[in-house]
């Protein structure tokens, strides 16, 4: 249950267990030609996909090298850990950031957003991390943010690394000119290939700005795959393979039901949990559907509760970032997540914290969880 790599199906491990072929044979063509037009249903979107291999991080900062130049004034909501590296990123490439800041465990509000694009018309491009893993958090606005963006034909980008799969994220409905994903967080494949959507006019501007970088520059994807649906480099192929295999998994079950379930399963934790006397340190409006961040009891110490539950009940979960190290701990609700994974994950910590001296109503708070997945 941690928040990331999460869980892989068995039919998506044995998928990398083949041939090592070449990248520029036909069989390269129709495996990457079949991963991108998979990703587009996932993404749902008709833009160009580029499934690069390399870390969710490494196609973040792709997006920024491929779109922002020194002097572009840029607005990113900062409240963590990873929204603080994004604008750090944009800083590093001479970015004018302007940073709507709040306090771990909120999001700053569709009205602050639209404040700073009434005080910025100049606005080059605006950047959003969709869903905040080192606190919690999920921005719940992105459908709006686009009658922002549209009054000066500013860049639309979100970092949904950690939830496209997982939550609604209709890239073409709401008009989004960048999008990123990682495959090892609710896509439930093995880390090492992050997607990349490009609008039509983001790829105008990309190919017309090329960046000073070689393995990054964007365009030279968009060249090779129009030419000959090759990468310009040698990707990943193993975790290609896997990659196709989990996007088949994904639309088998469909997009929408897969997210259902998502959501289900999150409401089910966050209920069960609660019932234990845990608090969710994000604000109630703000909580992320697949990182439930849990403050620690009073005296609960992080690596002793972290380390019993998983020896005793084989159940991990991760701890905080930075300032909000031994104050939270953090689960996953992503990817393969069900039924069973919830329940035994409320009870393995029901279990955990009785352990450590923390009474807890395992029997209560397992009905409520138990109500909450009736339907699932």
């Amino acid at each position: 249950m941690l928040p990331g790599p999460t869980n892989v199906p068995e039919r998506v491990l044995r998928a990398m267990f083949t041939h090592i072929i070449n990248h520029r044979s036909q069989d390269f063509v129709e495996l990457y030609t079949e991963v991108i037009e998979k990703t587009q249903q996932v993404f749902q979107t008709k833009n160009d996909i580029v499934a690069l291999s390399a870390s969710g991080t490494g196609a973040v900062e792709a997006s920024v090298v491929n779109l922002i130049r020194k002097g572009d004034k840029v607005i990113i909501p900062v409240n963590g850990e990873f929204s603080g590296r994004l604008a750090q990123m944009l800083e590093w490439q001479g970015a004018n950031v302007i940073k709507l800041e709040t306090p771990p465990g909120q999001n700053a509000t569709f009205d602050q957003v639209k404040e700073a694009f009434d005080n910025n018309k100049d606005v080059k491009a605006f950047y959003v991390v969709h869903n905040e893993t080192s606190t919690g958090t999920q921005v719940k606005y992105l459908d709006k943010i686009s009658s922002l963006t549209s009054r000066n034909d500013a860049f639309y980008v979100v970092d949904s690394v950690s939830l496209l799969g997982g939550a609604e994220l209709p890239v073409d409905k709401w008009k989004i000119d960048v999008c990123i994903t990682g495959a090892q967080k609710a896509l439930a494949a093995p880390p090492g290939i992050s997607p990349i959507s490009v609008s039509p006019r983001a790829k105008k501007h990309m190919i017309e700005n090329p960046p000073p970088t070689m393995y990054f520059n964007l365009a030279r994807y968009f060249k090779y795959y129009e030419e000959s649906k090759h990468t310009p480099f040698t990707p990943a192929l193993p975790l290609l393979y896997a990659f196709r295999e989990a996007l088949r998994i994904i639309l088998e079950e469909g997009l929408d039901a897969r997210i259902r379930r998502h959501k289900t399963c999150s409401d089910a934790l966050y209920s069960g949990l609660s019932g234990l006397g845990l608090t969710p340190f994000a604000k109630e409006e703000d909580r992320s559907i697949s990182i439930i961040a849990l403050n620690y009891l009073e005296g609960l110490e992080d690596n002793t509760f972290r380390n019993t539950l998983a020896k005793k009940f084989r159940v991990l979960v991760a701890g905080g970032f930075g300032n909000l190290k031994g104050k939270v701990f953090r689960v996953g609700c992503m990817g393969e997540v069900h039924r069973y994974h919830v329940m035994r994950t409320i009870s393995a910590i029901s279990s955990t914290l009785n352990m450590m001296g923390y009474k807890t109503n395992t029997v209560d708070a397992l009905q409520v969880a138990e109500e909450k997945l009736k339907n699932l």
